[in-house]
């Protein structure tokens, strides 16, 4: 069998003000070629398939075409929350949606009832109650468990993710052994939580609120194969413990990662070879810094003209019309940032001592205009903000 592990769709999302629900789509299309390529059979998603509770009509519409388009593709999905989706609404359906190959573990009580699929050669659909000894893969999904909500219900006395993980992997491991006992089980879990030796990046929420954020990976030592959800970049932590990533860049932080997923293969003596697969970008992510004129002018950032840009200024003084200026060679500079080049920390004036030492209103106003941002007024500014004051002086004078 061929297994595709996806996470963190996050589908209705927004990059920095920009809607990314036709990225999302083309993310869609190109999964959908993949399974049907390759003949995938099972797509695993790890939690945080929306990106909020309560998803727009849209959202929830995208999620419906991707679902009905993979399983016309001939892969069955298995499905867990994350800490982004709404389990209930998200669980909505779910024993209805089973009978068309889409498996939802959204619920605690479900955390150790697998999706079953026989190994011995059949048609690959899931065969929850098949009675006989024949080889099966079993594929458990652990739904984002909020520690002070479900420790009382795991058990568990102290309410920290490595506490209420380490008891939902014990159930996990009582229904392997039960079902051992009688057939050859090979088996996957799904887990949306923060793993140690992950490496993260800005787009996570954070999953610390609770307990201790990250669970050590030997809560995950037995099982054949464990596709994590929540960060976004793809990384292996050990040859059976993986993130497959976001589809999609959601943070600058996220500017060099090469985004996919693993396609995994598993037969019944036991995981075989396991695989990057990459997704196309549709726009690329350029970080850049340095001053105004060189990012203007210079050749060698021509490659950014078309990409969504974070650019930080190193000029000594803040450029009038920074933003401006710079859409004009890159139009969808999306974040903007200020770091003069030579200016110590800890060395700008504050706002109350440039106070102290004005002299003449005109001074204050020309020095709170400095403070808020970076550079001096000029002439033409000067004389603006001194007629100003003027006539201000001439109204009072009149009451």
């Amino acid at each position: 069998m061929l297994l595709l592990h996806t996470s963190d769709w996050h589908l209705g999302r927004s990059f920095h003000g920009v809607g990314m629900l036709e990225a999302q789509r083309a993310f869609v299309d190109q999964l959908v070629t993949f399974v049907r390529d390759e003949s995938v059979d099972v797509v695993l998603i790890a939690g945080d398939v929306y990106d909020r509770a309560l998803p727009g009509v849209d959202v929830v519409g995208l999620l419906d075409d991707a679902l009905v388009r993979l399983t016309g593709a001939g892969a069955q999905v298995v499905l867990t929350s994350g800490n982004h989706d709404s389990a209930i609404r998200l669980g909505f359906a779910s024993r209805l949606l089973e009978r068309g190959g889409v498996h939802l573990r959204t619920r605690l009580a479900e955390l150790d009832k697998p999706v079953l699929f026989p190994l011995d050669g059949g048609d690959g659909t899931a065969a929850e109650t098949d009675p006989d000894t024949s080889p099966v893969l079993a594929i458990y999904g652990i739904p984002w468990l909020e520690p002070r909500l479900v420790a009382e219900q795991l058990g568990v006395q102290t309410a920290s993710h490595f506490e209420v993980t380490r008891a939902a992997t014990a159930r996990i491991r009582d229904d392997l052994a039960a079902r051992a006992r009688t057939r050859t089980v090979q088996s996957v879990v799904l887990a949306h939580t923060f793993a140690s030796g992950g490496i993260s990046s800005d787009s996570e929420r954070d999953l610390s609120i609770g307990g201790v954020g990250a669970v050590p990976l030997d809560l995950f030592d037995g099982f054949g194969y464990t596709a994590l959800g929540h960060l976004h970049g793809r990384q292996r932590l050990s040859a059976a413990v993986r993130y497959s990533g976001s589809p999609l860049a959601y943070s600058f932080s996220e500017a060099k990662h090469k985004k996919g997923s693993w396609l995994v293969e598993v037969d019944a003596a036991g995981i075989g070879g396991v695989r990057e697969v990459l997704w196309e970008a549709p726009r690329a992510l350029a970080v850049l810094r340095g001053r105004l004129d060189e990012l203007l002018s210079a050749e060698e950032f021509g490659w950014a003209e078309g990409a969504y840009c974070q650019i930080t200024l190193t000029d000594a003084q803040r450029p009038a019309q920074a933003m401006d200026r710079l859409r004009s060679r890159f139009p969808d500079t999306l974040v903007l940032g200020f770091d003069p080049e030579g200016a110590a920390a800890g060395t700008r004036i504050s706002y109350s001592s440039r106070l102290a030492e004005a002299d003449d209103d005109l001074s204050i106003c020309c020095g709170f205009l400095e403070h808020v941002r970076g550079r001096s007024t000029d002439d033409a500014e000067s004389v603006v903000l001194a007629e100003a004051l003027e006539a201000v002086r001439l109204e009072g004078s009149s009451l």
